[in-house]
């Protein structure tokens, strides 16, 4: 074996003993998600009138402190589905951003209806090294728990969330069904009209 040879095996051994050490070091999916909804909630605590329920100013808090981790791409185009591949760019980009408000406002929503709430984080099934995992988490308080469960994924810049289960129903499988039928009907303009008009609607 030549000294070329050599170098570039000892490379490759280090590139793959740097990797697992990162992926060793990576912040355990459910910390990952305690700690951005305990975020929430502290800010909540914080603000009276996002205890009274506030969902205008419910929503920005989710737009900044939880749609960050969110992996909207993944969550669009699977959404879409089969009409993702034949979206323009300008079509994706307004798709995401109407998805993106849409879901602001339901999450939003679902916090509205938790009073001087706490989060328990339910224990994960699957392995450390899994690349994807679900989280299973509930907002308890003075009203009724409400369910809101993560599919996360493993990416080079940390954990992801490509689904939000919100009181049973994920967020993402839900809308699929739905969005297909209304593309085949009248387009995929059509369906970004029909969001807008029904964003704004709730805004």
């Amino acid at each position: 074996m030549n000294i070329r040879r050599i170098l570039l095996a000892a490379a490759t051994a280090f590139c793959a003993l740097v990797g697992a050490i990162a992926m060793a070091q990576a912040e355990p999916a459910d910390t990952f998600v305690r700690r951005i909804s305990n975020d929430i909630l502290e800010s909540i605590k914080a603000d009276k009138s996002m205890q009274a329920g506030d969902v205008q100013k419910l929503a920005a808090l989710v737009d900044a402190k939880v749609m960050p981790s969110l992996d909207f791409e993944r969550m669009t185009a699977s959404a879409v589905g089969k009409y993702w591949r034949q979206a323009t760019p300008t079509q994706r980009d307004s798709l995401q951003s109407e998805f993106k408000t849409m879901l602001v406002r339901t999450y939003a929503g679902a916090l509205a209806q938790a009073r001087d709430q706490r989060i328990e984080v339910k224990p994960v099934r699957g392995n450390a090294i899994d690349r994807e995992l679900v989280v299973r988490t509930e907002v308890r308080g003075a009203g009724d728990p409400v369910q809101l469960d993560y599919r996360l994924e493993q990416t080079d810049s940390g954990w992801k969330i490509y689904d939000v289960n919100i009181m049973g129903v994920w967020l993402v499988e839900n809308y699929r069904g739905s969005f297909s039928q209304e593309i085949a009907n009248i387009g995929i303009d059509g369906l970004i009209a029909k969001l807008s008009r029904k964003n704004k609607a709730r805004s």
